[in-house]
C-alpha cells in the first residue's frame, strides 16, 4: 500500500498543534511538527479569537511539512463548538469571531425563551441549554445591532471558516453545526423557526454538509508561499469531540464513552436522536457524529477540579509531576470524601482546596487535610459522578451499555480508570490518548479509501494503539 500523509490541525480553546499520520499496510505512526497557543483577545470587555493568528499557524505547518520534505496527502481541521465568524458578500470577514466566554450573552436564553419556550426548543435541536451557544450569540448580535452581523451575508463556524480562509471554498460540516443549538438532529437541517425568533435570515447559514466531503484545494497563493502544493482540504468531524468519539477502538454498538480531559463528556453513539422528557430533565444533549449518527452525551467537570488545585500549590513552592499526583492519590487510601464536581461551588472558585473543603463539610464529610487527600478525593469523586451519569445513559440507552471506552488525556490515569471501573460494574478500556487528531487523521484516511467506514477506523485504531482494560474490583 502506498504510505500517505495527513495533516491533522486540533484546536482548541487553549491552544493548537498540528500533527502528520503517515498511513500504510495497516501501519499508522504520528508526529507533532508545531504547537502553538489560541489567545482569546479582550478589547473594551469583548473577547475575541485571533482567527488571524490562527491562520498563520497552519500556514507555518504547511511551510514546515514542506521544508521537511514531507508531501501532504490531504489536511482537516477540528476545533471547539458554537463560535463562528461572519463573511460579506464579496467574501471578507466582516468582523473578527466572538469568543463563547465573552459575557454578552449572559441571560440569553431566558429572554430568548419569551419568544419560544425553552421546552420547545430543546424539543427542535435536542442541545442542553447554554447561554453561549450559536442560537443565543446570534440573537444577542441581533440585539445588540452587531455592524459584523449587518454587514454578512452568512457565518461560517470556526473549523469551516478557517477551510474557508485556505481554500476560498466555503461549507458548514454537520459535526460543528450541531452544537449551535439551530439544527435539527432529525432532519440534520437547520431550523429556519430558531433563527426568525432570533430575528436573523436564515439564509445565513448554508446547507450542512456530512463529514468526509473535499472542501477545496489549498489556493494558489498559499500553494506557493508554503510551497507544499495544492493539497486538497477535507471537511473531518470538524468539532473536536466528534472527531474524538470516531477513534473510539469500539468493535460494536455496545459501548459508551468518556472524553477525559479538562471537561468530560460521556455518551453514546446512536442511529437516531434521543429527544423525550428524560433527556431534557437531565439535560443531555444531541450532536452530530460521523456517519449521520448522533452522540449523545452528557457534559460532566472533568481534571478541572485538579487542575485548579495544582496552580494552587505550585503557588506556594509545590509542584508534583502527574506520577507523584497517583502516587499520592494512592497513599491516601483511608480517605474517602465525595464531592459533586458539577456543583456551582467549583464553577470557578477562588481556591478550589477551600470549595472542596467547603463542600465536605456541608454535607457532613470529613475535609481532606493533605493535599494527597485532596487528590484522592478528586479521583473518587469524579469516579462516583461517572457511575451516576453511567446509569441514566443505561436508562435511556436502545442498546445495553457492556463496557466504557476512555479516551483523551484522563486516559492515562491508571488508577481513575480502576476507581471507575470498580464504581460502574464494567471493563473500562482506556486510550487513544490522541484520539481527536487520530479520527481527524482517519477522516481523512477514509476518504483517500483506505478504510471504508468508521468501524474498519476502529479496527485499525484498536490494532495500532493497543488500548489497555481495566476490570471491576
Amino acid at each position: 500500500m502506498k504510505k500517505h500523509n495527513f495533516l491533522a490541525v486540533d484546536i482548541g480553546a487553549t491552544s493548537g498543534r498540528a500533527v502528520v499520520a503517515s498511513v500504510s499496510s495497516g501501519k499508522f505512526e504520528m508526529q507533532e511538527i508545531h504547537r502553538f497557543p489560541n489567545n482569546m483577545l479582550e478589547l473594551h470587555g469583548r473577547y475575541y479569537w485571533d482567527i488571524f493568528s490562527l491562520y498563520e499557524s497552519i500556514k507555518t505547518a504547511l511551510s514546515i511539512c514542506s521544508q521537511q520534505g514531507i508531501a501532504i496527502d490531504s489536511l482537516g481541521i477540528d476545533t471547539w463548538g458554537v463560535d463562528y465568524g461572519f463573511v460579506g458578500a464579496d467574501g471578507t470577514l466582516t468582523g473578527i469571531p466572538r469568543a463563547y466566554r465573552d459575557p454578552y450573552t449572559d441571560g440569553a436564553p431566558e429572554d430568548f425563551f419569551k419568544i419560544i419556550p425553552r421546552d420547545k426548543v430543546y424539543q427542535l435541536t435536542g442541545i442542553q441549554i447554554m447561554n453561549f451557544n450559536s442560537l443565543f450569540q446570534l440573537y444577542r448580535s441581533k440585539q445588540q445591532k452587531f455592524t459584523s452581523l449587518h454587514a454578512a451575508e452568512e457565518i461560517l463556524f470556526t473549523p469551516d471558516l478557517l477551510s474557508y480562509m485556505l481554500t476560498g471554498e466555503r461549507v458548514c460540516e454537520y459535526t460543528i453545526a450541531s452544537t449551535s443549538q439551530i439544527l435539527n438532529p432529525v432532519t440534520k437541517q437547520f431550523e429556519t423557526s430558531l433563527l426568525e425568533a432570533a430575528g436573523v435570515s436564515p439564509s445565513i447559514l448554508r446547507k450542512p454538509i456530512m463529514p468526509g466531503t473535499r472542501v477545496g484545494y489549498l489556493t494558489d497563493a498559499l500553494a506557493k508561499e508554503t510551497g507544499i502544493g495544492k493539497v486538497p482540504v477535507i471537511a473531518v468531524a470538524g468539532h473536536d469531540t466528534a472527531s474524538a468519539v470516531a477513534a473510539v477502538p469500539a468493535t460494536d454498538t455496545h459501548f459508551a464513552y468518556l472524553s477525559s480531559g479538562t471537561w468530560s463528556l460521556m455518551g453514546i453513539e446512536v442511529e437516531e436522536p434521543i429527544i423525550n422528557e428524560a433527556s431534557f430533565n437531565h439535560n443531555f444533549t444531541n450532536e452530530g457524529g460521523i456517519e449521520g449518527t448522533t452522540r449523545f452525551l452528557k457534559n460532566i467537570t472533568g481534571m478541572w477540579l485538579l487542575e485548579q488545585c495544582r496552580k494552587e500549590w505550585e503557588r506556594s513552592g509545590k509542584t508534583y509531576t502527574y506520577h507523584q499526583i497517583v502516587e499520592m492519590a494512592e497513599t491516601a487510601s483511608s480517605f474517602t470524601s465525595i464531592v459533586n464536581p458539577d456543583d456551582a461551588l467549583f464553577a470557578n472558585p477562588p481556591s478550589m482546596t477551600e470549595a472542596i473543603a467547603t463542600y465536605c463539610k456541608a454535607s457532613g464529610q470529613a475535609a481532606p487535610a493533605t493535599d494527597a487527600e485532596y487528590i484522592r478525593c478528586i479521583f473518587c469523586s469524579l469516579a462516583a459522578r461517572y457511575k451516576e451519569v453511567l446509569d441514566v445513559l443505561k436508562e435511556l440507552a436502545p442498546f445495553p451499555i457492556e463496557k466504557l471506552h476512555v479516551i483523551g488525556g484522563g486516559s492515562r490515569n491508571g488508577l481513575l480508570n480502576q476507581f471507575t471501573a470498580n464504581a460502574i460494574g464494567i471493563p473500562v478500556i482506556a486510550g487513544p490518548a490522541e484520539a481527536t487528531a487520530i479520527g481527524n487523521v482517519m477522516m481523512q484516511a477514509k476518504v483517500a479509501g483506505l478504510v471504508k467506514d468508521r468501524w474498519e477506523m476502529r479496527q485499525l485504531i484498536a490494532e495500532v494503539f493497543s488500548p489497555e482494560t481495566f476490570l471491576p474490583e
